[in-house]
Protein backbone atom coordinates (compact mmCIF):
# COMPACT_ATOMS: atom_id res chain seq x y z
CA UNK A 1 0.00 0.00 0.00
CA UNK A 2 1.04 3.50 -1.04
CA UNK A 3 1.60 6.04 1.27
CA UNK A 4 -1.70 8.07 -0.25
CA UNK A 5 -3.32 5.12 0.13
CA UNK A 6 -2.60 4.78 3.76
CA UNK A 7 -3.59 8.07 4.11
CA UNK A 8 -6.49 7.72 2.22
CA UNK A 9 -7.57 4.66 4.19
CA UNK A 10 -6.51 6.45 7.72
CA UNK A 11 -8.93 9.19 6.28
CA UNK A 12 -12.30 6.76 5.67
CA UNK A 13 -11.60 5.12 9.49
CA UNK A 14 -10.83 8.65 10.83
CA UNK A 15 -15.14 9.58 9.17
CA UNK A 16 -15.97 5.66 10.15
CA UNK A 17 -15.67 6.01 14.14
CA UNK A 18 -16.50 9.39 13.89
CA UNK A 19 -20.04 8.17 12.56
CA UNK A 20 -19.75 5.42 15.04
CA UNK A 21 -20.19 3.00 12.45
CA UNK A 22 -17.86 0.40 14.65
CA UNK A 23 -20.45 0.37 17.24
CA UNK A 24 -23.07 -1.29 14.99
CA UNK A 25 -20.44 -4.47 14.77
CA UNK A 26 -21.52 -6.56 17.63
CA UNK A 27 -18.23 -6.81 20.00
CA UNK A 28 -18.36 -10.56 19.78
CA UNK A 29 -17.44 -9.95 16.07
CA UNK A 30 -14.38 -7.78 16.65
CA UNK A 31 -10.98 -8.86 16.30
CA UNK A 32 -8.90 -8.40 19.67
CA UNK A 33 -6.42 -6.36 17.21
CA UNK A 34 -9.56 -4.11 16.11
CA UNK A 35 -10.64 -3.42 19.62
CA UNK A 36 -6.79 -2.70 20.77
CA UNK A 37 -6.16 -0.67 17.52
CA UNK A 38 -9.82 1.35 18.53
CA UNK A 39 -8.34 2.42 21.64
CA UNK A 40 -5.00 3.11 21.16
CA UNK A 41 -4.54 4.41 17.57
CA UNK A 42 -7.78 6.06 17.15
CA UNK A 43 -9.17 7.95 19.72
CA UNK A 44 -11.98 9.56 18.11
CA UNK A 45 -15.34 9.23 19.32
CA UNK A 46 -18.73 8.89 17.67
CA UNK A 47 -20.31 12.68 17.14
CA UNK A 48 -23.40 11.38 16.31
CA UNK A 49 -24.60 8.79 19.03
CA UNK A 50 -28.58 9.99 18.99
CA UNK A 51 -28.93 9.28 15.24
CA UNK A 52 -30.09 5.50 13.59
CA UNK A 53 -28.12 3.33 12.73
CA UNK A 54 -29.01 4.22 8.71
CA UNK A 55 -28.49 7.70 9.30
CA UNK A 56 -24.80 7.49 10.86
CA UNK A 57 -24.12 4.83 7.63
CA UNK A 58 -25.53 7.47 5.13
CA UNK A 59 -23.66 10.39 6.62
CA UNK A 60 -20.29 8.61 6.19
CA UNK A 61 -20.88 7.86 2.99
CA UNK A 62 -21.60 11.19 2.45
CA UNK A 63 -18.32 12.68 4.26
CA UNK A 64 -16.19 9.85 1.91
CA UNK A 65 -16.97 11.88 -1.45
CA UNK A 66 -18.39 10.89 -4.60
CA UNK A 67 -17.67 7.08 -4.70
CA UNK A 68 -18.60 6.44 -2.09
CA UNK A 69 -22.12 8.09 -2.31
CA UNK A 70 -22.52 6.28 -5.40
CA UNK A 71 -21.84 3.04 -3.70
CA UNK A 72 -24.39 4.38 -1.05
CA UNK A 73 -26.64 4.64 -4.06
CA UNK A 74 -26.39 0.87 -5.30
CA UNK A 75 -26.48 -0.50 -2.45
CA UNK A 76 -29.90 0.98 -1.27
CA UNK A 77 -31.42 -1.10 -4.46
CA UNK A 78 -29.98 -4.22 -2.57
CA UNK A 79 -33.08 -4.48 -0.31
CA UNK A 80 -32.54 -7.97 -0.74
CA UNK A 81 -29.91 -7.99 1.28
CA UNK A 82 -29.97 -4.56 3.64
CA UNK A 83 -32.55 -4.19 6.74
CA UNK A 84 -35.08 -1.80 5.52
CA UNK A 85 -33.98 0.85 7.75
CA UNK A 86 -30.65 0.92 6.11
CA UNK A 87 -31.95 0.44 2.56
CA UNK A 88 -34.42 3.51 3.47
CA UNK A 89 -31.42 5.95 4.82
CA UNK A 90 -29.00 5.02 1.95
CA UNK A 91 -31.85 5.73 -0.58
CA UNK A 92 -32.10 9.44 0.42
CA UNK A 93 -28.45 9.84 -1.20
CA UNK A 94 -27.73 12.25 -3.03
CA UNK A 95 -24.76 13.23 -5.54
CA UNK A 96 -23.98 16.33 -3.10
CA UNK A 97 -20.39 17.29 -5.67
CA UNK A 98 -19.18 20.69 -6.05
CA UNK A 99 -18.56 21.50 -9.86
CA UNK A 100 -15.02 21.19 -11.14
CA UNK A 101 -13.56 24.32 -13.37
CA UNK A 102 -15.41 25.23 -16.16
CA UNK A 103 -12.06 25.76 -17.73
CA UNK A 104 -11.29 22.15 -17.16
CA UNK A 105 -13.97 21.01 -18.79
CA UNK A 106 -13.47 22.55 -21.95
CA UNK A 107 -9.97 21.27 -21.97
CA UNK A 108 -11.15 17.45 -21.21
CA UNK A 109 -13.73 17.95 -24.05
CA UNK A 110 -11.10 19.21 -26.68
CA UNK A 111 -8.28 16.62 -25.84
CA UNK A 112 -11.35 13.81 -26.89
CA UNK A 113 -12.63 15.36 -29.92
CA UNK A 114 -8.78 16.50 -31.00
CA UNK A 115 -10.17 20.27 -31.67
CA UNK A 116 -11.54 23.31 -30.21
CA UNK A 117 -14.71 23.66 -28.68
CA UNK A 118 -15.15 26.85 -31.12
CA UNK A 119 -14.42 24.59 -34.24
CA UNK A 120 -17.90 22.68 -33.92
CA UNK A 121 -19.97 24.56 -30.66
CA UNK A 122 -21.36 27.88 -30.48
CA UNK A 123 -22.66 29.51 -27.08
CA UNK A 124 -20.42 26.85 -25.22
CA UNK A 125 -21.23 28.11 -21.42
CA UNK A 126 -17.79 27.06 -19.29
CA UNK A 127 -20.60 27.28 -15.73
CA UNK A 128 -22.18 23.64 -15.58
CA UNK A 129 -26.00 23.14 -16.13
CA UNK A 130 -25.68 20.10 -13.65
CA UNK A 131 -22.74 18.59 -11.73
CA UNK A 132 -22.70 14.56 -10.33
CA UNK A 133 -20.11 12.62 -9.14
CA UNK A 134 -18.36 11.16 -11.53
CA UNK A 135 -19.60 14.03 -14.54
CA UNK A 136 -20.89 17.23 -15.41
CA UNK A 137 -23.11 18.70 -17.88
CA UNK A 138 -22.69 22.05 -20.23
CA UNK A 139 -24.80 23.60 -22.64
CA UNK A 140 -24.22 24.55 -26.20
CA UNK A 141 -25.31 24.37 -30.15
CA UNK A 142 -24.36 22.53 -32.80
CA UNK A 143 -22.54 25.35 -35.13
CA UNK A 144 -23.50 22.89 -38.22
CA UNK A 145 -27.15 23.79 -38.04
CA UNK A 146 -27.45 25.60 -34.40
CA UNK A 147 -29.64 22.59 -32.84
CA UNK A 148 -29.29 23.30 -28.99
CA UNK A 149 -27.09 20.44 -27.26
CA UNK A 150 -26.14 19.18 -23.55
CA UNK A 151 -22.11 18.28 -23.73
CA UNK A 152 -21.64 15.53 -20.54
CA UNK A 153 -17.87 15.43 -19.73
CA UNK A 154 -16.56 12.69 -17.30
CA UNK A 155 -14.44 14.69 -14.48
CA UNK A 156 -10.76 14.91 -14.98
CA UNK A 157 -8.29 12.39 -13.22
CA UNK A 158 -11.69 10.59 -11.65
CA UNK A 159 -9.86 7.05 -13.30
CA UNK A 160 -6.80 6.95 -10.56
CA UNK A 161 -9.33 8.45 -7.55
CA UNK A 162 -11.79 5.87 -8.61
CA UNK A 163 -9.72 3.01 -9.03
CA UNK A 164 -7.89 3.48 -5.63
CA UNK A 165 -10.86 4.13 -3.73
CA UNK A 166 -12.66 0.63 -5.34
CA UNK A 167 -9.11 -1.12 -3.94
CA UNK A 168 -9.69 0.14 -0.70
CA UNK A 169 -13.41 -0.86 -0.97
CA UNK A 170 -12.23 -4.10 -1.78
CA UNK A 171 -9.36 -4.68 1.18
CA UNK A 172 -12.73 -3.77 3.60
CA UNK A 173 -14.79 -5.67 2.14
CA UNK A 174 -12.27 -8.46 2.88
CA UNK A 175 -11.75 -7.77 6.22
CA UNK A 176 -15.42 -7.61 6.74
CA UNK A 177 -16.01 -11.40 5.11
CA UNK A 178 -13.47 -12.97 7.37
CA UNK A 179 -13.94 -11.41 10.69
CA UNK A 180 -17.68 -10.95 10.59
CA UNK A 181 -19.38 -14.32 10.17
CA UNK A 182 -23.12 -12.70 9.40
CA UNK A 183 -21.44 -10.79 6.56
CA UNK A 184 -21.90 -14.54 4.83
CA UNK A 185 -25.30 -13.19 3.99
CA UNK A 186 -24.81 -9.52 3.05
CA UNK A 187 -21.61 -11.01 0.50
CA UNK A 188 -19.65 -7.99 0.30
CA UNK A 189 -16.77 -9.09 -1.54
CA UNK A 190 -19.30 -9.57 -4.63
CA UNK A 191 -21.29 -6.57 -4.02
CA UNK A 192 -18.36 -4.29 -4.38
CA UNK A 193 -17.45 -6.24 -7.72
CA UNK A 194 -20.21 -5.54 -8.79
CA UNK A 195 -20.09 -1.99 -7.92
CA UNK A 196 -16.74 -1.90 -9.48
CA UNK A 197 -18.69 -3.12 -13.15
CA UNK A 198 -21.09 -0.57 -12.78
CA UNK A 199 -18.77 2.47 -12.02
CA UNK A 200 -16.48 1.65 -14.31
CA UNK A 201 -19.00 0.96 -17.27
CA UNK A 202 -20.46 4.68 -16.65
CA UNK A 203 -16.63 6.38 -17.30
CA UNK A 204 -17.11 5.11 -20.64
CA UNK A 205 -19.90 7.68 -22.65
CA UNK A 206 -20.19 5.71 -25.14
CA UNK A 207 -21.75 2.77 -23.88
CA UNK A 208 -24.63 5.16 -22.41
CA UNK A 209 -24.45 6.70 -26.00
CA UNK A 210 -25.69 3.25 -27.59
CA UNK A 211 -28.04 2.73 -24.79
CA UNK A 212 -30.08 5.89 -25.42
CA UNK A 213 -29.94 5.20 -29.30
CA UNK A 214 -31.50 2.18 -28.37
CA UNK A 215 -34.09 3.45 -26.35
CA UNK A 216 -35.07 5.95 -28.31
CA UNK A 217 -35.28 3.16 -31.33
CA UNK A 218 -37.89 1.53 -29.12
CA UNK A 219 -39.83 4.24 -28.73
CA UNK A 220 -40.00 6.30 -31.31
CA UNK A 221 -43.44 8.01 -32.48
CA UNK A 222 -44.95 7.12 -28.93
CA UNK A 223 -46.53 9.23 -26.54
CA UNK A 224 -45.79 7.76 -23.94
CA UNK A 225 -41.49 8.48 -23.86
CA UNK A 226 -39.26 10.73 -25.71
CA UNK A 227 -35.20 9.75 -25.56
CA UNK A 228 -32.66 12.72 -26.69
CA UNK A 229 -31.21 12.36 -29.88
CA UNK A 230 -27.64 11.54 -29.53
CA UNK A 231 -24.91 13.15 -31.77
CA UNK A 232 -22.41 10.05 -32.00
CA UNK A 233 -20.29 11.88 -34.05
CA UNK A 234 -19.31 14.00 -31.20
CA UNK A 235 -19.16 11.42 -28.77
CA UNK A 236 -16.13 9.56 -27.44
CA UNK A 237 -15.63 7.72 -24.12
CA UNK A 238 -15.37 10.90 -22.11
CA UNK A 239 -17.62 13.13 -23.98
CA UNK A 240 -21.34 12.74 -24.48
CA UNK A 241 -23.27 14.89 -26.78
CA UNK A 242 -26.89 14.85 -27.02
CA UNK A 243 -30.19 16.88 -27.84
CA UNK A 244 -31.42 19.35 -24.97
CA UNK A 245 -34.55 18.94 -24.03
CA UNK A 246 -36.95 21.57 -22.13
CA UNK A 247 -39.16 19.80 -19.79
CA UNK A 248 -40.59 19.55 -16.47
CA UNK A 249 -38.58 17.61 -13.36
CA UNK A 250 -41.31 15.18 -12.70
CA UNK A 251 -41.12 15.31 -9.12
CA UNK A 252 -42.23 19.10 -8.90
CA UNK A 253 -45.98 18.56 -8.70
CA UNK A 254 -46.82 21.67 -8.48
CA UNK A 255 -45.22 23.03 -12.01
CA UNK A 256 -47.15 20.11 -13.27
CA UNK A 257 -50.36 20.73 -11.76
CA UNK A 258 -49.94 24.35 -12.92
CA UNK A 259 -49.07 23.57 -16.79
CA UNK A 260 -52.27 21.67 -16.78
CA UNK A 261 -50.61 18.34 -16.98
CA UNK A 262 -53.56 15.01 -16.59
CA UNK A 263 -52.10 13.36 -13.47
CA UNK A 264 -54.37 10.39 -13.64
CA UNK A 265 -52.92 9.77 -17.64
CA UNK A 266 -49.24 10.30 -16.93
CA UNK A 267 -48.90 7.94 -14.00
CA UNK A 268 -50.61 5.12 -15.94
CA UNK A 269 -48.53 6.07 -18.81
CA UNK A 270 -45.13 5.50 -16.51
CA UNK A 271 -46.10 2.10 -15.54
CA UNK A 272 -46.95 1.98 -18.97
CA UNK A 273 -43.44 2.54 -20.10
CA UNK A 274 -42.01 0.51 -17.52
CA UNK A 275 -43.80 -2.51 -18.68
CA UNK A 276 -43.27 -2.07 -22.13
CA UNK A 277 -39.32 -1.92 -21.77
CA UNK A 278 -39.36 -4.81 -20.02
CA UNK A 279 -42.10 -7.15 -21.46
CA UNK A 280 -41.91 -6.15 -25.48
CA UNK A 281 -38.45 -5.11 -25.76
CA UNK A 282 -36.55 -6.91 -23.20
CA UNK A 283 -34.16 -3.79 -22.48
CA UNK A 284 -35.05 -1.39 -19.49
CA UNK A 285 -34.07 1.85 -18.26
CA UNK A 286 -32.91 0.84 -14.71
CA UNK A 287 -31.61 4.16 -13.53
CA UNK A 288 -35.46 5.91 -13.36
CA UNK A 289 -35.35 7.84 -10.40
CA UNK A 290 -36.50 11.36 -10.11
CA UNK A 291 -33.64 13.29 -11.64
CA UNK A 292 -33.28 11.51 -14.52
CA UNK A 293 -37.13 11.75 -15.74
CA UNK A 294 -39.17 14.97 -16.73
CA UNK A 295 -42.18 16.15 -18.64
CA UNK A 296 -42.77 17.63 -21.40
CA UNK A 297 -44.25 21.17 -21.70
CA UNK A 298 -46.24 20.56 -24.60
CA UNK A 299 -50.23 18.36 -24.84
CA UNK A 300 -50.25 18.78 -20.70
CA UNK A 301 -53.88 16.92 -21.45
CA UNK A 302 -51.86 14.27 -23.00
CA UNK A 303 -48.57 14.21 -21.07
CA UNK A 304 -45.29 12.58 -22.82
CA UNK A 305 -42.41 11.59 -20.18
CA UNK A 306 -38.83 12.39 -20.92
CA UNK A 307 -35.98 10.23 -20.27
CA UNK A 308 -32.36 10.97 -19.67
CA UNK A 309 -29.20 9.60 -18.57
CA UNK A 310 -28.87 5.86 -19.75
CA UNK A 311 -25.90 4.81 -18.13
CA UNK A 312 -27.52 2.06 -16.52
CA UNK A 313 -29.53 -0.69 -18.21
CA UNK A 314 -31.44 -3.61 -17.80
CA UNK A 315 -31.79 -6.95 -20.06
CA UNK A 316 -34.25 -9.95 -19.93
CA UNK A 317 -34.05 -13.16 -21.49
CA UNK A 318 -36.92 -14.53 -23.35
CA UNK A 319 -37.70 -16.92 -20.22
CA UNK A 320 -37.27 -14.50 -17.78
CA UNK A 321 -39.83 -12.82 -18.69
CA UNK A 322 -42.27 -15.33 -19.47
CA UNK A 323 -41.50 -16.41 -16.17
CA UNK A 324 -41.87 -12.81 -14.57
CA UNK A 325 -45.36 -12.43 -16.50
CA UNK A 326 -46.70 -15.59 -14.79
CA UNK A 327 -45.36 -14.81 -11.38
CA UNK A 328 -47.07 -11.24 -11.67
CA UNK A 329 -50.30 -12.84 -12.92
CA UNK A 330 -49.91 -15.62 -10.40
CA UNK A 331 -49.63 -12.50 -7.73
CA UNK A 332 -53.23 -11.23 -8.93
CA UNK A 333 -55.12 -14.23 -8.56
CA UNK A 334 -53.19 -15.56 -4.97
CA UNK A 335 -51.92 -18.62 -6.52
CA UNK A 336 -48.98 -19.17 -4.25
CA UNK A 337 -48.28 -22.56 -5.33
CA UNK A 338 -47.90 -21.40 -9.17
CA UNK A 339 -45.45 -19.09 -7.40
CA UNK A 340 -43.71 -21.62 -5.73
CA UNK A 341 -43.74 -23.81 -9.30
CA UNK A 342 -42.52 -20.94 -11.03
CA UNK A 343 -39.44 -20.18 -8.95
CA UNK A 344 -38.35 -23.93 -9.25
CA UNK A 345 -38.54 -24.08 -12.54
CA UNK A 346 -36.81 -20.79 -13.12
CA UNK A 347 -34.04 -22.16 -11.52
CA UNK A 348 -34.05 -19.15 -9.04
CA UNK A 349 -34.32 -21.56 -6.30
CA UNK A 350 -32.39 -24.80 -5.86
CA UNK A 351 -34.25 -27.76 -7.59
CA UNK A 352 -34.36 -30.07 -4.23
CA UNK A 353 -37.09 -27.01 -2.37
CA UNK A 354 -39.67 -28.08 -0.94
CA UNK A 355 -42.41 -26.74 -3.16
CA UNK A 356 -45.05 -27.40 -0.22
CA UNK A 357 -42.93 -25.67 2.34
CA UNK A 358 -42.09 -22.34 -0.39
CA UNK A 359 -45.69 -21.96 -0.71
CA UNK A 360 -46.72 -22.01 2.40
CA UNK A 361 -43.82 -19.42 3.25
CA UNK A 362 -44.97 -17.07 0.22
CA UNK A 363 -48.76 -17.37 1.54
CA UNK A 364 -46.97 -16.18 5.19
CA UNK A 365 -45.84 -13.45 3.92
CA UNK A 366 -48.23 -12.16 1.27
CA UNK A 367 -51.70 -13.07 1.99
CA UNK A 368 -51.43 -10.22 4.85
CA UNK A 369 -51.17 -7.98 2.67
CA UNK A 370 -53.68 -8.64 0.27
CA UNK A 371 -56.33 -8.12 2.68
CA UNK A 372 -56.29 -3.95 2.10
CA UNK A 373 -57.66 -2.47 -1.11
CA UNK A 374 -55.49 -3.46 -4.38
CA UNK A 375 -55.21 0.32 -4.29
CA UNK A 376 -53.29 0.52 -1.27
CA UNK A 377 -50.82 -2.72 -2.28
CA UNK A 378 -47.19 -1.06 -3.50
CA UNK A 379 -46.20 -3.76 -5.82
CA UNK A 380 -42.59 -2.82 -5.51
CA UNK A 381 -42.65 -3.84 -1.75
CA UNK A 382 -44.69 -7.13 -2.61
CA UNK A 383 -41.92 -8.25 -5.05
CA UNK A 384 -39.20 -7.25 -2.79
CA UNK A 385 -41.01 -9.53 0.21
CA UNK A 386 -41.43 -12.38 -2.08
CA UNK A 387 -37.18 -11.87 -3.00
CA UNK A 388 -36.95 -11.83 0.91
CA UNK A 389 -38.86 -15.08 1.59
CA UNK A 390 -37.20 -17.00 -1.26
CA UNK A 391 -33.66 -16.20 -0.22
CA UNK A 392 -34.56 -17.98 3.29
CA UNK A 393 -34.80 -20.65 0.37
CA UNK A 394 -31.27 -20.00 -0.67
CA UNK A 395 -32.30 -18.16 -3.42
CA UNK A 396 -29.97 -16.76 -6.14
CA UNK A 397 -30.81 -13.11 -6.45
CA UNK A 398 -30.15 -12.55 -10.23
CA UNK A 399 -28.54 -9.03 -11.06
CA UNK A 400 -31.31 -8.23 -13.80
CA UNK A 401 -34.19 -8.69 -11.68
CA UNK A 402 -32.50 -6.83 -9.13
CA UNK A 403 -32.27 -4.16 -11.18
CA UNK A 404 -36.22 -4.78 -12.29
CA UNK A 405 -37.33 -4.26 -8.48
CA UNK A 406 -35.17 -1.52 -8.31
CA UNK A 407 -36.54 0.46 -11.57
CA UNK A 408 -40.05 -1.31 -10.66
CA UNK A 409 -40.42 0.67 -6.98
CA UNK A 410 -39.13 4.23 -8.26
CA UNK A 411 -41.56 3.59 -11.17
CA UNK A 412 -44.90 2.79 -8.56
CA UNK A 413 -43.03 5.38 -6.34
CA UNK A 414 -43.43 8.07 -9.27
CA UNK A 415 -47.00 6.69 -9.92
CA UNK A 416 -48.18 7.26 -6.06
CA UNK A 417 -46.64 10.29 -6.22
CA UNK A 418 -48.13 12.30 -9.45
CA UNK A 419 -51.56 10.75 -8.41
CA UNK A 420 -52.45 8.71 -4.86
CA UNK A 421 -55.44 7.12 -6.32
CA UNK A 422 -53.27 4.69 -8.80
CA UNK A 423 -54.10 1.29 -8.93
CA UNK A 424 -50.73 -0.33 -10.26
CA UNK A 425 -52.34 -3.50 -10.03
CA UNK A 426 -55.13 -2.38 -12.28
CA UNK A 427 -53.30 -0.61 -14.89
CA UNK A 428 -50.73 -3.52 -14.85
CA UNK A 429 -53.01 -6.64 -15.44
CA UNK A 430 -54.50 -6.23 -18.45
CA UNK A 431 -50.98 -5.63 -20.05
CA UNK A 432 -49.62 -8.88 -19.30
CA UNK A 433 -52.57 -10.81 -19.73
CA UNK A 434 -52.59 -9.40 -23.26
CA UNK A 435 -48.80 -10.02 -23.80
CA UNK A 436 -49.06 -13.86 -22.13
CA UNK A 437 -52.00 -14.10 -24.58
CA UNK A 438 -49.67 -13.26 -27.63
CA UNK A 439 -46.93 -15.59 -25.80
CA UNK A 440 -49.24 -18.78 -25.88
CA UNK A 441 -51.25 -19.88 -28.14
CA UNK A 442 -52.56 -19.67 -31.79
CA UNK A 443 -51.55 -15.69 -31.56
CA UNK A 444 -48.15 -16.81 -30.81
CA UNK A 445 -47.94 -19.37 -33.13
CA UNK A 446 -49.09 -16.93 -35.88
CA UNK A 447 -46.66 -14.09 -35.16
CA UNK A 448 -43.60 -16.80 -34.87
CA UNK A 449 -45.16 -17.91 -38.88
CA UNK A 450 -44.83 -14.11 -39.69
CA UNK A 451 -41.43 -13.30 -38.09
CA UNK A 452 -39.83 -16.08 -39.58
CA UNK A 453 -41.71 -15.44 -43.25
CA UNK A 454 -38.87 -13.61 -44.80
CA UNK A 455 -36.53 -15.92 -44.15
CA UNK A 456 -38.32 -19.29 -45.05
CA UNK A 457 -39.29 -17.17 -48.38
CA UNK A 458 -35.37 -16.65 -48.44
CA UNK A 459 -34.04 -20.37 -48.59
CA UNK A 460 -37.42 -21.65 -50.71
CA UNK A 461 -35.64 -21.74 -53.64
CA UNK A 462 -32.79 -23.63 -52.25
CA UNK A 463 -35.63 -26.37 -50.91
CA UNK A 464 -35.46 -28.96 -53.72
CA UNK A 465 -31.61 -28.92 -53.93
CA UNK A 466 -31.32 -29.30 -50.17
CA UNK A 467 -33.62 -31.78 -50.07
CA UNK A 468 -31.70 -33.97 -52.85
CA UNK A 469 -28.34 -32.96 -51.41
CA UNK A 470 -29.46 -34.17 -47.86
CA UNK A 471 -30.69 -37.88 -49.31
CA UNK A 472 -27.68 -37.88 -51.25
CA UNK A 473 -25.82 -37.44 -48.11
CA UNK A 474 -28.13 -40.53 -46.61
CA UNK A 475 -27.36 -42.97 -48.99
CA UNK A 476 -23.84 -42.27 -48.98
CA UNK A 477 -23.83 -42.35 -45.05
CA UNK A 478 -26.03 -45.81 -45.29
CA UNK A 479 -23.23 -47.41 -47.09
CA UNK A 480 -20.41 -46.08 -45.28
CA UNK A 481 -22.06 -47.81 -42.51
CA UNK A 482 -22.88 -51.02 -43.87
CA UNK A 483 -19.10 -51.14 -45.08
CA UNK A 484 -18.50 -50.55 -41.58
CA UNK A 485 -20.17 -53.11 -40.11
CA UNK A 486 -19.55 -55.32 -41.96
CA UNK A 487 -16.10 -54.51 -41.26
CA UNK A 488 -16.66 -55.20 -37.26
CA UNK A 489 -18.23 -58.22 -38.16
CA UNK A 490 -15.18 -59.54 -39.84
CA UNK A 491 -13.44 -58.45 -37.09
CA UNK A 492 -15.24 -59.19 -34.03
CA UNK A 493 -15.15 -63.10 -35.90
CA UNK A 494 -11.30 -63.18 -36.52
CA UNK A 495 -11.40 -61.99 -32.91
CA UNK A 496 -13.42 -64.91 -32.04
CA UNK A 497 -11.51 -67.24 -33.84
CA UNK A 498 -7.99 -66.00 -32.36
CA UNK A 499 -9.16 -65.76 -28.83
CA UNK A 500 -10.58 -69.76 -29.16
CA UNK A 501 -6.64 -70.25 -30.51
CA UNK A 502 -5.15 -68.62 -27.74
CA UNK A 503 -7.78 -70.72 -25.20
CA UNK A 504 -6.41 -73.88 -26.78
CA UNK A 505 -2.90 -72.78 -26.49
CA UNK A 506 -3.03 -72.00 -22.66
CA UNK A 507 -5.07 -75.00 -22.10
CA UNK A 508 -1.77 -77.21 -24.06
CA UNK A 509 0.50 -75.66 -21.69
CA UNK A 510 -1.31 -76.40 -18.69
CA UNK A 511 -1.37 -79.84 -20.05
CA UNK A 512 3.05 -80.27 -20.87
CA UNK A 513 3.64 -78.72 -17.83
CA UNK A 514 1.65 -81.43 -15.93
CA UNK A 515 3.12 -84.45 -18.75
CA UNK A 516 6.40 -82.96 -18.27
CA UNK A 517 6.54 -83.85 -14.36
CA UNK A 518 5.46 -87.79 -15.33
CA UNK A 519 8.29 -89.48 -16.97
CA UNK A 520 6.66 -91.98 -18.96
CA UNK A 521 4.94 -88.93 -20.35
CA UNK A 522 7.67 -86.62 -21.32
CA UNK A 523 7.35 -87.17 -25.05
CA UNK A 524 3.34 -86.40 -24.66
CA UNK A 525 4.68 -83.06 -23.26
CA UNK A 526 7.15 -81.87 -25.10
CA UNK A 527 4.12 -82.43 -27.99
CA UNK A 528 1.58 -80.25 -26.01
CA UNK A 529 4.22 -77.65 -25.42
CA UNK A 530 4.76 -77.41 -29.47
CA UNK A 531 1.11 -77.36 -30.33
CA UNK A 532 0.94 -74.45 -27.28
CA UNK A 533 3.34 -72.64 -29.52
CA UNK A 534 1.65 -73.59 -32.80
CA UNK A 535 -1.90 -72.07 -31.56
CA UNK A 536 -0.37 -68.89 -30.15
CA UNK A 537 1.36 -68.03 -33.24
CA UNK A 538 -2.04 -68.91 -35.37
CA UNK A 539 -4.06 -66.33 -32.33
CA UNK A 540 -1.71 -63.77 -33.19
CA UNK A 541 -2.38 -63.50 -36.91
CA UNK A 542 -5.72 -64.06 -36.71
CA UNK A 543 -5.48 -60.81 -34.54
CA UNK A 544 -3.27 -59.19 -36.45
CA UNK A 545 -5.10 -59.69 -39.74
CA UNK A 546 -7.49 -57.24 -40.83
CA UNK A 547 -9.25 -59.04 -44.07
Amino acid sequence: MTPKEFKRLYRIITILLEQGIDELVPARYQPWPGRLARRSLFWLKNKQPDLSRGARIRLAFEALGPIFIKFGQMLSTRRDLLPPDIAEELAMLQDRVPPFCGQAARLKIEESLGCSVETLFDDFDETPLASASIAQVHTGRLKENGREIVIKVIRPDIEPVIEADLRLMQTLARLVARFVPQSARLRPIEVVEEYRKTILDELNLMREAANAIQLRRNFTGSDALYVPEVFTEHCREHVLVMERIYGIPVSDIPALEANGTNMKLLAERGVEVFFTQVFRDSFFHADMHPGNIFVSYEHPDNPLWIGIDCGIVGTLTREDKRYLAENFLAFFNRDYRRVAELHVESGWVPPDTKVDEFEFAIRTVLEPIFEKPLSEISFGHVLLNLFNTARRFNMTVQPQLVLLQKTLLYVEGLGRQLYPQLDLWQTAKPYLENWMHEQVGPKAVWNAIKEKAPFWAEKLPELPELVYETLRQTRHQQRHFDQMFADFRRHSRRQGQARYLLGVGASLLLAGVFLLTQKQYIEWGQLSLAGTGLCWLLGWFKARSRQ
